[in-house]
């Protein structure tokens, strides 16, 4: 298990909530065992061993026991991970603002090495201009306040410095044709995201493809999503689908293969990365 991870606290949380499962699956002991164990449920081992929640030392170390682990090696390795996966990350600071769902999403996004994602109604995230962000944010469609917009704003542009570190985050984005027709902010911010879109769509790790209105049907017709894959092999590729008030997060193999496909099939539906620039070039001039 690696000691440097981009992602912070809630990969290291996946990652000893992952290594907790294993010992207690290979020790033949149930979750609920488990839970009685440490004074809980077997629904708090189920959040512990899938990163959801904080660790107490103390919870883990009985656990260990439990599992047989008593080699003083091994257990301060693990006993190790406990306060890394507890301290905040740097979008800790946001949590006034940041839905628990939403700052695990943050979290997760950090340490993928690679995302794939589909969008039908906004730019993704990743790819927005703060005026464009600032749009999507405001009061008429959330009621917030404008201090909490321009937190939001920060957050996301915070997000972005993945795409231009040493070593930059991989993004393959494919974009229904109606985002860049959905004037959100008026022309002028459009035009500015547009242009913005040209741009980032040139890096060499962006690949950025259009569905164009004229390929009608297609794989995807049940809304966005994102798979973000990771180096770390301990780490299994997690689907991400924002809904209004949460998200899911499918690693189940047989879900994940579903969006991976589907998500190959947009590839191969959507316009070229070249012909996508052309296709971008082209609404700005007329935007």
């Amino acid at each position: 298990m690696s000691a440097e991870l981009p992602g912070g606290p809630t990969v290291r949380r996946i990652l000893l909530g992952a290594q907790l499962r294993r010992l207690r699956e290979a020790a033949g002991i149930t979750r609920e065992t488990a839970g009685y164990h440490i004074r809980g449920s077997d629904s708090k081992i189920s959040r512990m061993e899938l990163g959801r929640v904080g660790f107490k030392e103390r919870d883990v170390a009985d656990l260990l026991t439990l599992y047989g682990v008593t080699a003083e090696e091994d257990r301060t390795t693990i006993l190790g991970l406990v306060s890394e996966a507890n301290s905040p990350g740097w979008w800790h600071r946001y949590n006034d603002i940041l839905p628990p769902w939403f700052e695990t999403y943050v979290g997760m996004e950090e340490a993928a090495s690679r995302i794939r994602t589909y969008e039908v109604q906004f730019v993704p995230g990743l790819l927005q201009t703060e005026d464009y962000a600032r749009a999507v944010m405001g009061p008429e469609r959330l009621g917030i306040s404008e201090d909490e917009i321009e937190k939001r704003v920060a957050v996301r542009m915070s997000r972005q410095r993945r795409l231009n570190q040493p070593d930059p985050l991989l993004l393959w984005a494919v974009v229904d044709e109606a985002v860049l027709h959905r004037r959100i902010g008026g022309p002028d911010v459009m035009c500015a995201q547009l242009k913005h879109l040209i741009e980032v769509a040139e890096l060499p790790n962006v690949t950025l493809q259009v569905l164009p209105f004229s390929y009608g049907g297609h794989a995807a017709e049940g809304g966005a999503f994102s798979l973000l894959r990771y180096s770390e092999p301990d780490l299994p590729d997690i689907v991400y689908v924002e809904q209004l008030t949460g998200a899911l997060y499918l690693d189940k193999r047989e879900d994940v293969d579903s969006y991976v496909e589907t998500m190959e099939h947009l590839a191969v539906q959507a316009a070229t990365p070249e012909k996508s620039l052309e296709l971008l070039r082209d609404i700005a001039e007329d935007t």
